[in-house]
């Protein structure tokens, strides 16, 4: 029994340390974290362009407006989409009614004053999935009046099928 304490202890030891030292080597500049996929960046940041589009032409135009219809379409809906957002988590149906709900119904008919995004970035990893980052310079016109939003955004995609589709998104206030 000690012999195979022994033999347990030590294999413990060396998957330790060796995990130690793989994890302490600096990164490979192979490595999908170091590679730019310049292309699929560039599909992401067009992709994010159709979704502000979509957003500012289709404010206070319904929950049904074809805008709205075009916002839902960027999203890959199913069991593992997921959104954070006001320190809450909503599955696909709710994400769909905040957002139909938010641009269709809430903000004003033209009332995105301004749509813009500051230190934007793309990171893309084996060229079909991309983690866009940014903060929201939002200014919505509700019930009349101008309401500022600024939000650390994160939106996670994947391109299926040709496209890029959001799987996740996170939205939390900026400081």
């Amino acid at each position: 029994m000690k012999a195979i304490k022994l033999l347990l202890v030590s294999f413990l030891v060396v998957c330790f340390s060796t995990t130690n030292v793989v994890a302490s080597e600096k990164s490979d500049k192979n490595s999908v974290i170091d590679q730019t996929y310049p292309q699929a960046q560039a599909e992401v940041l067009e992709t994010f362009g159709a979704i502000a589009e979509s957003i500012m032409l289709g404010a206070g135009g319904g929950y049904e407006d074809p805008y709205m219809d075009q916002l839902i379409s960027f999203h890959a809906y199913g069991d593992k989409f997921v959104e954070f957002n006001d320190g809450k988590s909503f599955d696909s149906a709710g994400n769909e009614a905040n957002e139909r709900t938010l641009f269709g119904e809430i903000v004003d008919p033209g009332g995105v004053q301004k749509f813009a995004a500051t230190d934007l970035k793309v990171a893309v990893y084996f060229g079909n999935v991309a983690n866009l980052t940014f903060i929201s310079d939002f200014e919505l016109i509700i019930g009349g009046e101008l309401h500022p939003v600024k939000n650390l955004i994160t939106l996670l995609f994947v391109k299926t099928k040709g496209e890029w589709k959001m799987v996740h998104e996170h939205h939390s206030p900026a400081n």
